[in-house]
């Protein structure tokens, strides 16, 4: 996919699972990547595997001045930033609402919602300026619909869904491609935690019925390009079966 050649990508949360996968891929397709998250030696470590087309820089997406950072590094060192993946997020802590620690809620909308919104506050000045970019931002099923002992997490993904629409209903005349990315169910340690949690039907699920993080980082390449542009500013979501034959995964 040679729209990738060339191009400089962004990934928030890129330690591992769907922002480790996204990143390997990327480059492997000519894409630099920056790989943004706040666990410095895993993002180094997965630079240094890529190669000279990659940058790691510790981020922490709940604070502006690291994501504006982690955006001038991308315009520093290669020139410009053409993709932006909102990916990092989290689901602890997981709890019923009445016995929910609020410190602890509230962190989980610094980085869910206003590590999205941050993103693309610090991407959207540089991408309008050079003409054209795409951001995309991951979603959840918890964006629609409620779930049992995640009230922090269905509220900011829903808030992100939101925020995703604004975003492309501001940018699309500015040359901006954004929408968002709903990949369900997927083999990574959120999954772990979620199981260790023992509440609400998603932690009853089995390993194997999870998709490989690979999957969505198909899904990610293939929305950067031309060939997705029906889906400008609203949510794939890859339990599609029509959206998982056009990628090419089973």
């Amino acid at each position: 996919m040679t729209y990738l050649t060339g191009k400089t990508a962004l990934i928030t949360g890129a330690s591992r699972g769907i922002g480790e996968a996204a990143a390997r891929l990327f480059a492997d397709e000519g894409a630099q990547v920056v790989l943004a998250a706040r666990t410095e030696t895993d993002i180094a470590r997965i630079a240094e595997d890529i190669g000279p087309k990659a940058r790691a820089v510790a981020c922490d997406v709940s604070r502006f001045a690291d994501v504006q950072a982690a955006v001038d590094l991308a315009v520093r060192d290669f020139g410009g930033l053409d993709i932006l993946i909102g990916n990092a997020g989290v689901i602890e802590p997981i709890s019923p609402l009445d016995a929910s620690d609020p410190e602890g809620w509230g962190h989980a909308i610094d980085i869910n919602l206003k590590g999205v919104y941050h993103g693309m506050r610090a991407a959207m000045p540089v991408m309008e300026k050079a003409g054209g970019g795409t951001i995309i931002t991951i979603s959840s099923g918890a964006a629609h619909s409620p779930l049992e002992g995640w009230s922090h997490y269905c509220a900011s993904k829903a808030g992100a869904a939101m925020l995703t629409r604004v975003a492309h209903l501001e940018g699309a005349g500015k040359g901006l491609r954004i929408m968002g990315l709903s990949p369900g169910t997927v083999a990574t340690q959120m999954q772990r935690e979620i199981k260790a949690s023992g509440i609400n039907p998603v932690s009853m699920m089995e390993w194997d019925d999870h998709i490989p993080p690979e999957w969505p980082a198909k899904c990610l390449m293939w929305m950067c390009g031309p060939d997705s542009d029906g889906h400008l500013g609203q949510e794939i979501s890859l339990r599609d079966e029509a959206i998982r034959s056009r990628i090419g995964v089973a």
